[in-house]
């Protein structure tokens, strides 16, 4: 990688197939795992994932770089070859990816890296959404989030700082689709 714009804004997304059926592992991971090809995947996905992290700490951005690292949805449960299992474990959740509004399927870590602004090991137990990246990273360059149309993200940036100690989200919704499958009400004053 090379930062061709580190002194001013910018926004690297990558987005890993990884540990996402079917499973695809170049061939210096495979059988590095005891965990078969799901954790051969692991293991290179976290090697990809340090090399980003090694590269923006070498260019001096470490400090002012924030870094969210997510899935998009819980393990794959239904994934097998013969009897072995293929696609993760969501602990004590029940469901995994594309099983309507379980909380295996839904709910996954958010892991944040921001050296400069957030403390090591700071745990928020709020209930955030990969929407809330837009107006997060909207604000983090300056902008101002659209008007013209609701957004349903909410910025991090007050839970981040430790400015606010609720999420900005009331009601979270769960779609598959265009079917409504779960709602999560998180009362504003309780």
């Amino acid at each position: 990688f090379h930062f061709r714009n580190k002194h001013r804004p910018f926004l690297l997304f990558v987005s890993l197939l990884h540990v996402h059926t079917p499973l695809i592992t170049t061939e210096k991971f495979q059988g590095r795992s005891k965990h078969g090809l799901y954790g051969d995947n692991v293991e290179e996905m976290d090697w990809m994932v340090g090399e980003l992290l090694h590269t923006i700490d070498k260019e001096g951005l470490k400090n002012t770089t924030f870094i969210y690292f997510a899935s998009d949805h819980g393990g794959s449960l239904e994934a097998h070859r013969g009897t072995a299992q293929l696609g993760g474990w969501n602990g004590i959740y029940r469901g995994g990816k594309g099983m309507g509004g379980w909380e295996g399927g839904i709910r996954v870590p958010g892991i944040i890296r921001w050296p400069g602004v957030v403390p090591a090991g700071t745990v928020i137990n709020e209930p955030t959404s990969l929407m809330d990246i837009f107006p997060t990273v909207v604000h983090l360059a300056g902008g101002a989030v659209p008007q013209d149309r609701v957004i349903d993200g909410r910025t991090l940036l007050p839970l981040l700082r430790g400015t606010g100690q609720r999420s900005g989200h009331e009601f979270m919704f769960h779609y598959c689709g265009v079917f409504l499958h779960a709602v999560r009400w998180h009362q504003k004053d309780s």
